[in-house]
């Protein structure tokens, strides 16, 4: 077994990796585990670890990565990402898994952290959905079609006070947590590769109703997965008030024993910051608003002495262009607003401890503005258009702005 200080841990409201305080910017690349199973074999696994090595030289050494989907075909009207851990109810295709495997064992010669989340509060790995399909709560008509808002949020809401739903959910935690890598012959409790269990990617009670159910769902599935993997650190894939109802709802859930730390997400275009392609006009407000949303958070967060992590956080390029061509000056422009929250907090010895940017797409390109099967895999899921948050390894200025404050965190006692 791994050295305890080999592992990341939590001291007071920071992190510690090896004894030493540990800052980090790192970056959303979901599909990792994916790239070598998903038809590309060999190719897949040449450009994992070239983009390993990329990301690496830049500094960037924290990725948030999915386990695997739940499900298959078309889910509210959109192609699910795959191929899928969980093809059918209860069925895993644990070869899929040799792709995370090969991810860990990469990252792990690297000295790169991952964070895993177990499923999904959206639709693009079958996640909620996907489970309330196969508990009989939502017939296969109304999984696969394009469903409203409103339907949206009735239909996921009711996943806390499923039961059945939930177990199912325990059975894909417990068979990833007790893995042994293929690759290194570790079990993944035992590995250092891995910072933090997820509980999922952005659960949200989705109507009031559901606020103590949701919130007795994060206490208990913290508990399950630290009963499976004492190790590593598990926290809940929040978005924050965004995502919560209210801050009320926010607190409770990462004040839980079991509940190592804190995230938020931040996303001006998702929550009408801005208007159609006004992003350099409305930059002003942006840059106002994720500041005080980080501020208010960081300041709850640190109520419960834990540390935070603003794991998701993007914006298009400049005009709103899906072009490699367009500027990304003003990306360029939010991301450092970001990573100088985190500088200053690491300066001051604060709660916010790392930053990962939505998304990495290192040296995918995009072969139409929606994804088909045979594309490649990129930063956006296939329910967004094909280059929206994507950051590319062409994108100079922006791969600029992050090696500037990857070297100032570094350059830290």
């Amino acid at each position: 077994m791994s050295q305890p200080s080999s592992f990341v841990r939590v001291k007071d409201h920071r992190f510690q990796w090896n004894d030493k305080p540990y800052y980090f910017i790192g970056a959303n690349m979901w599909y990792g585990s994916l790239l070598t199973v998903s038809g590309n074999g060999e190719t897949g696994g040449q450009r994992l670890k070239k983009e390993l090595d990329f990301l690496k030289s830049k500094g960037v050494t924290n990725l948030r990565v999915v386990a695997g989907a739940e499900g298959a075909g078309k889910i509210n009207g959109i192609i699910r990402i795959g191929p899928s851990l969980q093809p059918s109810a209860g069925v895993f295709n644990q070869d899929l898994l040799k792709g995370l495997d090969f991810l860990l064992a990469e990252m792990g010669k690297r000295d790169m952290k991952a964070i895993i989340f177990l499923s999904n509060n959206w639709e693009w790995s079958g996640g909620f959905l996907q489970y309330l399909n196969w508990n009989g709560l939502i017939p296969d008509s109304i999984l696969r079609r394009k469903l409203s808002w409103d339907e949206w949020k009735d239909n996921v809401s009711r996943f806390y006070s499923c039961e059945k739903c939930k177990s199912m959910y325990e059975e894909q935690v417990k068979l990833i947590v007790q893995r042994t890598n293929s690759v290194t012959k570790k079990k993944y409790k035992d590995d250092p590769a891995i910072m933090a269990w997820e509980i999922a990617n952005e659960p949200r009670p989705m109507r009031p109703y559901a606020i103590n159910d949701y919130k007795a769902f994060i206490s208990r599935a913290a508990a399950f997965i630290k009963s499976l993997d004492k190790n590593h650190l598990v926290t809940t894939g929040s978005e924050g008030e965004m995502g919560s109802e209210n801050l009320e709802v926010f607190n409770a859930i990462h004040s839980d024993k079991n509940i190592d730390y804190a995230t938020i997400h931040i996303w001006p275009k998702n929550w009408s910051w801005f208007r159609d392609t006004a992003i350099a006009g409305d930059m002003a407000v942006i840059k106002k608003n994720t500041l005080d949303y980080i501020s208010k958070h960081a300041g709850i967060v640190k109520e419960i002495n834990k540390p935070m992590v603003i794991e998701e956080f993007g914006l298009p390029r400049d005009n709103h262009s899906f072009s490699l061509r367009s500027s990304t000056s003003l990306r360029d422009n939010y991301y450092t607003t970001i990573f100088s929250s985190l500088l200053s907090s690491a300066q001051n010895k604060d709660v916010i401890c790392g930053a990962n940017f939505w998304a990495f797409s290192g040296s995918g390109r995009p072969a139409q503005l929606w994804w088909k099967n045979g594309d490649d895999l990129l930063g956006d899921p296939p329910m967004e258009e094909q280059g929206l948050n994507s950051v590319f390894d062409r994108d100079k200025s922006t791969w600029k702005v992050i090696s500037h404050f990857t070297k100032k965190l570094d350059a830290l006692p």
